[in-house]
Order: structure tokens, then sequence, then C-alpha cells
């Protein structure tokens, strides 16, 4: 998932909805986005997620002119996992962490190389990149998790509503039903989504850093590796992608890919099933799910990303960057 660079909260972001009283409910471990979200088989729709993001003309206009997303992929995906996985796993504190994440999109603003403006805050724009969590929660469960039923559809758009109350945006562009929002996007993968620079570079992987975790292979090793790596991962996220989407970046899919795809992603259901609980779910997350056991206590500081996926050094002070100390 692209992640735009941050900023302090401001006073009144725009697009801020009136302050309210009371925060927002977070959602707790009795809802289906707690099973799914931080689930690391979401990490499997990491191209998607990017791609139909930066694909909304103000998402991708900004990433273009603000992001250093590309000089460090593996870390700033990693990290970005623990504040917006904060947002549905943090509990009473979620709707801090909401507001923080916020505030990382405060500055990011200007005119697009059509000479459209753009705001990251902007509602419409804001609510897509919503959208597109609420999607890979339900791309995760349907492909790659047993698939679910249309109650749990339902029960998944009536959560991620209340989940997007949490950032205290302007409630305007968010559909007021599962059928509402099914129309919503429709139209956004027909009529709104585009593609430009900052989509092709999330999708062009051929030459990708190797990931943390395999750091123990050779480097040689990973070269010859990371062709059909990058092939495999292109291939599998071309296969979530709604048709037009698919038109539009010039994919073909055929009946025998598809049939491949629910293949793969059955296997992959299959073999997750060999991991304990909580092994399965992002630290964030698994916090949350120790939290709410009784396993951890209700007050324990956050989990924060460890220092190997930090910025930069030189950009480690900077207010556009989630950077704990640790």
């Amino acid at each position: 998932m692209t992640q735009l660079p941050d900023q302090a909260v401001p006073t009144a972001p725009p697009g801020a909805a009136a302050p309210d009283p009371s925060d927002p409910e977070p959602l707790g471990p009795d809802s289906l986005t707690w099973r799914y979200f931080g689930d690391w088989r979401g990490l499997l729709l990491a191209l998607w997620a990017g791609s139909m993001q930066n694909m909304h003309p103000g998402l991708g206009a900004g990433v273009e002119q603000h992001s250093t997303f590309f000089t460090e992929r593996w870390q700033r995906l990693f990290r970005s996992l623990y504040p917006i996985g904060g947002v549905v796993y943090d509990g009473p504190r979620a709707a801090e962490t909401a507001r923080q994440v916020r505030g990382y999109h405060a500055t990011i603003k200007g005119v697009d190389a059509k000479g459209r403006r753009y705001h990251a805050l902007d509602p419409d724009t804001y609510y897509w990149a919503h959208a597109t969590f609420f999607v890979i929660t339900l791309l995760t469960a349907e492909h790659f998790a047993g698939g679910l039923t249309e109650a749990q559809r339902r029960q998944l758009f009536t959560e991620h509503v209340q989940w997007y109350r949490l950032y205290g945006m302007s409630m305007r562009p968010v559909p007021r039903t599962w059928e509402d929002f099914q129309r919503y996007y429709e139209h956004m993968c027909t009529e709104v989504l585009e593609v430009n620079k900052a989509t092709r570079d999330v999708l062009d992987i051929r030459e990708l850093a190797k990931p943390p975790m395999l750091a123990w292979l050779p480097d040689a090793v990973w070269r010859l590796l990371r062709v059909p790596v990058a092939r495999g991962f292109v291939w599998l996220t071309v296969g979530m992608y709604h048709p037009a989407v698919r038109a539009k970046l010039g994919y073909s899919w055929s009946a025998g890919d598809a049939r491949l795809h629910r293949l793969v992603g059955r296997a992959i259901n299959a073999a997750f099933h060999l991991v304990p609980f909580e092994r399965r779910y992002h630290p964030r997350a698994r916090a949350g799910w120790r939290r709410a056991a009784g396993k951890a206590p209700a007050g324990a500081p956050l989990v924060e990303t460890p220092a190997r996926n930090l910025p930069p050094l030189d950009e480690r002070d900077s207010p556009t960057h989630y950077s704990p100390k640790v």
C-alpha cells in the first residue's frame, strides 16, 4: 500500500468534519475487519493497493510529486502497516492513531501534470484511499481465506464506515449502503481511475530489492529469483483487478488464468491453516488481539515499527514521516 508523506495534524484540516464531543466507537475483536485486515495474507495485495490508489488522479499526483516510496519500497510498506493497522486494532487509542494518520497527509497538495489541483485531504481523495483498504479486506477473505457470505460482505461494509469515522473526515463521499458502494466502486474503476507514472512505477518490480526477511539469501540468488517472483506477483495482482482497470492497464486475463488463480488462493488458504493464530497477524494487529484476550495489559505501549523500517537517517526528524523513537 502506498503511503503519502505525512505531516503534523492541522488545526482544521481540509475536509475534516465538525468536532464531535466524543470519539467514534473503534472496531473490536468481534468484528470481521479484525479477523481479516491485519492478516499477513493481505500483503499479497500490496501491488493491488499501491496501483489502485495511485490510479486516482489526486493520489497519483501526490505520490509523483511528494513521495519517496520508490527509494525504500520495503521499508515504507512495512512501516506503514503499523499506524494504518492501528486505526483498526488500537482499541480506545484508535481515534488518536487515526488523527495521526490523517495528519501525515496535511501538506500534500499541488497541481498535477494536467493542471488539476489536488490535496490529499480532499474528502473524495481521502475516502478512495480508505475504500481500497476496505476492498483489500474483501479480497483477502474472498481469494485467500475461504470466501465470504453476502451477510459478511454487508457486515464488512458497515464496519468500514465505522472505521472511517475515526479519521474525523467529512462523511459526504461515503456510500450509504453496500449496494451504493458497489455502484461507487464500479464508477471509480470505469470512469475515474487513470493510468499514470506513479501506477506504472508501482507495478514495475523487475528491479525489486531483496525483502528484509530474505537478508540471509545471497544477492546473486535473489537476482535470479526476482524475475519469476515479480512476474508471479504481478499476475496475482492482475487477477484481482476490476475488468475495467485490467483493460486500462493493458493486461489480458483468460478463463485458464482465472481457474489457476482460484487454485493458488485455495492453496494459500490451506497452508495458512498450519500457522498459529497469533502468527497470522502483523505485530500491531497481534498486539490488539493479545490485549483483547487479556494476554497483555490494556494500556500496554503500542507496538511501533522496528528500526530497520525507519526512514533514512536524514529524514527521521521530518514531520512528514511516521518515525517513532525506537
